[in-house]
């Protein structure tokens, strides 16, 4: 059961652009599968119940495998060694072909699975994403220190990202030079843990904001 879930994910993985991260999109996965495998209809909901989920939780699992492809992507985007600005611009490329479904991904991750009507939304799976991709973008540059230079450089580049991908949504043509001129701004190793912290509150706030000015919570 799971390698099949994990085959048909990779498969729903391209179904996103038109589908959204949807139980449509994971019933969809199947008429992609190669030869004679493939399927004439779509998953039935109860298989898709079965094989990911149920309810919402099913859309959550292919929110993460797409988070997920998305670190590996950074990975591979190079092929080899690459600098932390070359790995976040090809972070915010990966984005490019879903912005229009990222703020209702991220509005569900936000909301613990637990609660019922419309709770406080939760911080930490936003930040968590942006520290992926800030780990990672030092990973594939090499830098792997464990001084605490490191660490302050790793939170200065959650913020920066963050920043990044929030202006992406609302002007995505000049994404990529936003994050160049925060880049060059930045001065990471010099940044203290409480600019961090107050830049790490207004990148949730900002995102709470397009959240709910979209009606999706």
């Amino acid at each position: 059961m799971a390698q099949t879930s994990t085959r048909l994910l990779k498969l729903t993985l391209p179904l996103v652009p038109q589908h959204g991260f949807s139980r449509t999109a994971l019933a969809h996965s199947v008429l992609h599968l190669p030869g004679p495998s493939a399927h004439v209809e779509p998953l039935s909901d109860t298989a898709v119940s079965a094989l990911f989920g149920r309810g919402d939780h099913a859309r959550r699992t292919l929110i993460r495998a797409w988070l997920d492809c998305g670190v590996e992507n950074m990975k591979n985007a190079s092929g080899a060694r690459t600098t932390i600005k070359e790995a976040l611009h090809a972070r915010l490329v990966y984005n490019e072909a879903v912005l229009a479904h990222l703020p209702e991904a991220f509005a569900l991750l936000s909301v613990p699975e637990s609660q019922l009507g419309v709770p406080p939304l939760d911080p930490l799976p936003v930040l968590q994403h942006a520290a992926r991709i800030a780990d990672e973008a030092c990973h594939v540059s090499g830098d792997e220190s464990l001084h605490l230079s490191w660490y302050v450089k790793r939170a200065s580049l959650v913020g920066i990202y963050s920043a990044a991908e929030l202006h992406q949504l609302t002007s995505p043509q000049s994404a990529h030079a936003f994050l160049d001129s925060l880049l060059s701004a930045s001065t990471a190793v010099d940044s203290s843990v409480e600019d961090v912290r107050q830049f790490s509150s207004y990148i949730f706030r900002s995102w709470t904001g397009i959240i709910k000015s979209r009606g999706l919570l």
